[in-house]
């Protein structure tokens, strides 16, 4: 069986959020698998690993949702911060 694992990427707090390398849904629903006598059934295999490829979408569309999120609250947190520091120096 081969590994289908990503490199982990480096992000910068205002990077434009990707969804993660490695693994895809396509990838699993397109994965087969050698058929041998009294092996698994392949439609039994083929209707889970489309359940999982369903199940990795989702997570990893709010993956990619809760980093746009985090990135941000992030900048607005450094624009307030930025404004408050600024309003001190004036006083």
């Amino acid at each position: 069986m081969r590994r289908l694992t990503g490199r982990r990427e480096q992000r910068r707090p205002t990077d434009v959020a990707r969804p993660p390398r490695g693994l895809r849904p396509w990838q699993i629903r397109d994965r087969c698998f050698n058929v041998r006598r009294r092996g698994l059934d392949p439609v039994e295999i083929r209707a889970f690993l489309h359940q999982v490829a369903d199940e990795l979408t989702v997570a990893q569309t709010a993956l990619v949702a809760v980093q746009e999120e985090n990135v941000r609250i992030k900048n607005a947190l450094r624009a307030w911060q930025s404004a408050q520091s600024a309003n001190r120096l004036y006083r």
